[in-house]
């Protein structure tokens, strides 16, 4: 495929992303940039978070797994689907009863400014990490398409991407980010589909006879309980997913922000439900391509890639199939890295400028636009300088790593919160930054030691272990609501 025709569809998505972004962000107040001045309709915001949920990372990788895990991520899904009844009952009414614009000024008004600038940070930590891992692997795709067929390298590459990902949330924030992301879904279902179907009829099979090669390969695997110590094990991996999207959605500012911009309560409950039926349909689609791309490779006698992570690329662009695979999956790259970039830069920047910087306490509007947007520019900068920093430390497959780094940074913002919300206990604030830290620290250990000593691997549930270190310690630091600390 054409390194031209790529970069032709490149500008098309983007002159209809930044035509949207104009219309949405005129006349944009610091509320509207945070949370889109909570105006969302819950279907639009339905429509937003089925993309905003897929990465480039979900793109690349999840079907590129089935080689190696075949359909267990599946599994994942129903841990998700708790997960997101769990945000839907426990944490929205919290969050929509105070009001919160950042989702760590929950942990000032139940802990204290410490807890809420521990809160604060883990997630600034965590987010710079897992948004710079997905951000480098889709940007290594897009060199080897196109970038060195300019003899631009990696660098260009980066600074490019991240440069546009600036340019179109500077002014909208959230109110911006609602209406790319709706683009983002279409693109993201779209090319699935279209791949989908050019992969049936490259191979001439009708629906039914594709829906049975997927039955009846041996990647479709969907359920594991033979074996506790695989990191596959059904439970593991239900417990992990649940935990993981508690973390990563319901107490991850990125995430939450388009919930949050929900006109009610009761509407932004509505958004996660759905969200979670049409994540279960998104998925499995998602995962069907994985079957079907390597039911083509042995089809077609082309090389077995190298990953898992370059079989949907390979394929797509470089497998025989018709113009229109190729196009489509560059449009579904295309909108799930800079949907996933701005998104994590929309959030780093309103968690530093409220929660660190303590911007909507101190500051009045004139003030907090400034703050807001300079803060938005040194965010961009200290994300583009990540991402430099994996092109040279190098990853392969980063779907796994995502969650092994969300194991360690999210577990503090879990265990705050769970504390937090099922407790009425008071905490000696100053010690809490000290828990964050150990916690993690614990948990690796703990890996550590039932991997070296029992032969057991702790997969996604670290998260869940992490979470119960830093209750544990939030215990040994606190006092019945009615003492004097």
């Amino acid at each position: 495929m054409s390194p031209y025709i790529i970069l032709l569809t490149l500008a098309i998505y983007l002159a209809a992303m930044f035509f949207l972004v104009h219309r949405r962000g005129r006349d944009v107040s610091n509320n509207d940039f945070f949370i889109g001045g909570r105006r969302t309709s819950w279907w639009v915001a339905t429509l937003a978070m089925i993309g905003a949920a897929m990465s480039g990372v979900t793109f690349i990788s999840v079907p590129g797994s089935v080689a190696a895990d075949g359909f267990s991520y599946m599994q994942m899904v129903i841990g998700f689907t708790i997960g997101q009844v769990v945000l839907a009952t426990l944490l929205v009414p919290a969050f929509y009863k105070r009001k919160v614009v950042s989702l760590y000024e929950y942990l000032d008004t139940r802990f204290g400014d410490e807890a809420h600038h521990t809160g604060a940070w883990c997630f600034i930590v965590a987010k710079l990490i897992g948004a710079a891992l997905k951000i480098y692997v889709v940007c290594v795709v897009m060199q080897l398409l196109v970038f060195d067929h300019l003899k631009l390298n990696i660098i260009c590459n980066i600074v490019l991407t991240m440069l546009v990902v600036w340019l179109y949330t500077r002014r909208g924030g959230v109110r911006s980010l609602i209406i790319t992301d709706v683009l983002q879904s279409a693109c993201l279902v779209g090319s699935v589909v279209v791949v989908i179907c050019c992969l049936c009829k490259a191979m001439g099979l009708s629906a039914g006879d594709a829906v049975a090669t997927i039955k009846s390969s041996p990647y479709s695997q969907m359920w594991f309980f033979d074996d506790p110590a695989s990191p596959r094990y059904f439970w593991k991996m239900v417990a992990g997913g649940a935990l993981c999207l508690v973390a990563m959605t319901g107490l991850d500012q990125d995430m939450m922000q388009r919930n949050l911009s929900c006109r009610t309560k009761g509407e932004s409950q509505i958004n996660i439900i759905l969200t979670a039926l049409c994540q279960i349909v998104v998925i499995a689609l998602f995962l069907a391509l994985g079957v079907l791309l390597y039911r083509y490779i042995d089809f077609a006698h082309l090389p077995q890639p190298a990953s898992g992570d370059d079989a949907f690329a390979l394929v797509a662009v470089q497998g025989g199939l018709p113009y229109v695979a190729g196009v489509m999956f560059v449009v579904g790259l295309i909108s799930s890295t800079y949907s996933a970039a701005g998104s994590a830069l929309t959030s780093l920047t309103t968690t530093v400028t409220i929660d660190i910087f303590d911007g909507r306490k101190t500051l009045n509007e004139a003030q907090l636009t400034v703050l807001r947007r300079r803060t938005h520019t040194i965010m961009a900068v200290v994300m583009t300088a990540m991402i430099i920093l994996f092109y040279y430390l190098g990853e392969g497959s980063v779907i796994n790593l995502v969650f092994k780094i969300a194991g360690y940074t999210y577990g503090p913002i879990l265990g705050l919160f769970t504390f937090g919300l099922l407790t009425r206990r008071k905490v000696r604030g100053r010690y809490i930054p000290l828990i964050a830290v150990l916690s993690p620290v614990a948990s690796y250990l703990l890996q550590w030691i039932v991997r070296e000593e029992l032969q057991y691997h702790i997969g996604f549930e670290l998260l869940g272990y992490n979470a119960l270190f830093t209750i544990f310690g939030l215990i040994l630091i606190s006092k019945s609501h009615n003492d004097e600390l």
